[in-house]
């Protein structure tokens, strides 16, 4: 028979809608049953347990997350098959966020232990470093759906609609296990105390602090920001990591460029003297140079990508971020 703290823990888990933990603890009371003899029952414990698994749609979406989709245009929807591989960061970065995978991919083993995953995420960096593609990337090795949070939707000008519309993301968040996006935090996080607060602001983010405080669901959230010295100082303990996103180093710009370009130059091509061509470009600057020296290459009919033409991408690319950076 199965023992007191096990049954509390099976109504526990069905309480919190963790049909990991559940599935888990279901499997000790089976194993608890076969070391007392009772091989049938443990066999029959199994089976269930197999059926659910394979009926699960745990890290499915479901219609809740679709009908806030189009009832609301809270979030937008999509299904990243990226991997690690596809990330150029870091080494340090890149451990982080590996790290947090292998946690969520232990959920039910931390939880058994009365410990929780990792999955309160924020990125902090210039833009085109790589923080929404991070999203992505943590979406497709968990196999999540991705849901990206729209914060012109949320944020309105009518007293305490948004913290309404925040509550429906949160409790889409419980329900929907998936990795949950806010981009451009700052919009929704800034300091309490700032010179523009105004009243409205101020309840947006203790409704925002208060709920993920109280979040204990089997999603991720990934906040992503531009400008952290905005950020009010309470928001930081609230994260399970704060994630720094710097330009890319030499030897990341070769990586990108090699990613992009290998099949398109020829065997000697001077990667060192491209990257120091590239230096202060974004990650995502470095692959729009990429892109645009290929698409030369293939409106004029060149045999291959030469270093005249990414040096021109790359001038060309620094001339449009002088007009940002004045």
């Amino acid at each position: 028979m199965a023992s007191s703290t096990q049954i509390k823990a099976l109504m526990q888990s069905h309480i919190d809608k963790d049909n990991d933990r559940f599935l888990s603890i279901a499997l000790q009371v089976a194993a608890h049953e076969a070391r007392n003899g009772h091989g049938k029952l443990a066999q029959e414990l199994k089976l269930l347990v197999d059926k659910a698994k394979k009926t699960s749609a745990d890290n499915l979406p479901v219609s809740i997350a679709r009908s806030i989709k189009d009832s609301t245009g809270l979030l937008t929807t999509s299904y990243p098959k990226l991997r690690f591989n596809d990330l150029i960061v870091s080494s340090n970065v890149k451990d982080r966020l590996e790290r947090l995978v292998k946690e969520q991919r232990h959920l039910s083993t931390l939880k058994n232990h009365g410990l929780s995953p990792r999955k309160k995420l924020l990125l902090a960096g210039k833009p085109g470093t790589g923080k929404t593609f991070t999203a992505s990337i943590l979406a497709g090795e968990l196999n999540f759906p991705l849901f990206e949070v729209r914060l012109d939707a949320v944020i309105t000008k009518y007293l305490g609609e948004s913290a309404v519309k925040l509550r429906q993301i949160f409790d889409a968040i419980r329900d929907v296990r998936g990795v949950y996006f806010f981009d451009e935090f700052d919009a929704l996080g800034s300091h309490r105390g700032s010179s523009n607060d105004v009243g409205e602001a101020r309840r947006i983010l203790n409704s925002f602090l208060q709920m993920i405080e109280q979040d204990d669901s089997n999603s991720v959230i990934v906040c992503a920001t531009n400008h952290i010295e905005a950020l009010d100082h309470a928001l930081f303990r609230r994260f399970d990591d704060v994630i720094r996103y710097e330009l890319p180093s030499e030897s990341e710009i070769i990586a990108l460029f090699k990613s992009r370009l290998c099949s398109y130059v020829s065997k000697n091509f001077p990667w060192k003297k491209l990257a120091l061509l590239s230096d202060g470009l974004s990650n995502a600057e470095v692959t729009l140079v990429a892109n645009d020296a290929t698409k030369e290459m293939l409106i004029h009919d060149h045999q291959s990508i030469t270093i005249s033409m990414l040096q021109q991408a790359i001038e060309d690319r620094k001339s449009i971020s002088q007009h940002f950076t004045i």
